[in-house]
């Protein structure tokens, strides 16, 4: 596929990136500072952009298959992942046959009882902003009428080993026999360019975990 790739620089864009460019897809990494991708392939073109311009989004992506957003809040505004979503969703409009998928948050996810971890009495103040920008994201992809799938991570997600193994589910936290929640973003980027070649979670939020 021909795909298009905002964020590439992130810890999870590069771990995309670099999966996208295994299984031999063409990949546009945008940036608003291209200096930071340091990544040489011959499929890979790297130029510069914003994505809070849907216009400037429209025309980098038009001629490519799909969009992946893996823009994050990093350490600054966490609003700007809604900002993202929004001039996403306004872009797609005019990119009829192209579809969106988004590296999304955890905290949207429900525990056991049912109740967003975002919500939970016990959730990391810390983690708190950038969890609510990512589920209030998550609703502006919900109401809109574009070609969107949303992935969210386990609650710990950091670099490590790709097994390429990992297990599916919808808006439920999954967790193993000893109630963790874990996946390294190299099987992270694995699970999110398979529902690409093989898509299962059109136009809804899924996630993964071990």
């Amino acid at each position: 596929m021909n795909l298009i790739l905002f964020g590439a620089s992130g810890t999870i864009g590069q771990r995309i990136l670099a999966e996208a460019l295994r299984r031999g897809h063409a990949v546009t990494a945008v940036s608003r500072d291209p200096s930071r991708i340091t990544q040489n392939d011959l499929q890979l073109k790297i130029v510069r952009g914003d994505v809070l311009d849907p216009e400037n989004i429209a025309a980098l992506a038009c001629g490519h298959d799909a969009m992946i957003s893996a823009v994050g809040p990093g350490k600054g505004n966490p609003q700007e992942v809604v900002a993202a979503a929004r001039s996403l969703t306004q872009a797609m409009r005019k990119l009829p046959g192209v579809r969106l998928i988004v590296v999304g948050g955890a905290g949207s996810l429900r525990g056991p009882s049912g109740t967003q971890l975002v919500d939970l009495p016990d959730f990391p103040a810390a983690w708190k902003p950038a969890a609510l920008a990512h589920r209030e994201a998550l609703d502006v992809y919900q109401h809109s009428d574009v070609d969107w799938t949303y992935l969210s991570p386990a609650a710990v997600i950091e670099p490590g080993e790709r097994t390429g193994k990992y297990r599916t589910g919808t808006d439920h936290l999954l967790v193993d026999e000893k109630g963790d929640s874990r996946i390294s973003t190299e099987d992270y980027a694995v699970a999110l360019l398979d529902e690409l070649e093989k898509p299962k979670f059109k136009g809804r939020r899924f996630t993964v975990a071990y």
